[in-house]
């Protein structure tokens, strides 16, 4: 599947508690971190949309091809992400798309992330980063406003920017505008992360550093090097 698609994940995720969090004061450097959501504090999601497409009999190919060449498929999917439309109204569309039939339209959202997890590793460094003093940002496109833990989120992050509730996605900058004022820092002092690459040319263009995520050991890796910390619990 082409990585053109959205980062959101379903709002039931067993999310990891904190556990022994270092007291460790960061160097001079980055003060905030910005994350995505799905593919970086989850699972992959491409992988999940393969096991999803599997288990309802359908071409992965012409799932692909549907949010990267069909337009009535990127209209649909434009005005998910920016609220346009509900989640139901996106079901019925994506189920006709499909050709599935409005009886396999029912929590077809829900179907598709059904293999989504949370990515522990990278929970437990957004945790140890904010405990060190850290601002910590989300900046999700969303697959409907209702897939994040929302109670939970001001446990972890000082702002919060998911388009649905904005009306404007990602890639445009203006989203990554947002999230810059929320997080109160310069773009220059902020590390975005995201699995996919289009998402971080405009996070660049205005100044931010950025880690293309590609597995959690990686993401670690950089992340430890830009903040000068350990992030990884011990």
């Amino acid at each position: 599947m082409t990585r053109s698609l959205p980062s959101s994940a379903t709002a039931s995720l067993n999310l990891p508690h904190a556990r022994g969090l270092s007291a460790m004061a960061p160097e001079a450097g980055p003060r905030g971190l910005l994350l995505d959501w799905g593919g970086v504090l989850t699972s992959d999601v491409f992988v999940g949309f393969q096991i999803f497409c599997k288990e309802e009999g359908i071409d992965p190919l012409r799932v692909r091809d549907l949010f990267a060449a069909d337009p009535d498929g990127r209209q649909a999917l434009v005005e998910l992400e920016t609220g346009v439309i509900t989640e139901p109204e996106f079901e019925l569309r994506l189920a006709a798309l499909l050709e599935l039939g409005p009886d396999r339209a029912t929590s077809l959202v829900d179907r598709v992330f059904g293999s989504i997890v949370a990515e522990e590793e990278i929970f437990e460094a957004l945790r140890i980063a904010r405990a060190n003093g850290i601002r910590t940002g989300l900046l999700s496109n969303s697959w409907g406003i209702d897939r994040y833990p929302h109670d939970q989120l001001p446990e972890l992050f000082d702002a919060v920017v998911i388009s649905g509730h904005e009306g404007v996605r990602k890639p445009d900058e203006a989203i990554y505008e947002i999230a810059i004022e929320r997080l109160a820092l310069p773009a220059g002092q902020i590390v975005f992360v995201d699995d996919l690459p289009g998402n971080l040319k405009p996070a660049r263009a205005l100044g931010m550093i950025t880690v293309h995520h590609t597995s959690a050991a990686q993401t670690l890796d950089e992340l430890e090097q830009h903040f000068a910390m350990p992030l990884r619990a011990s």
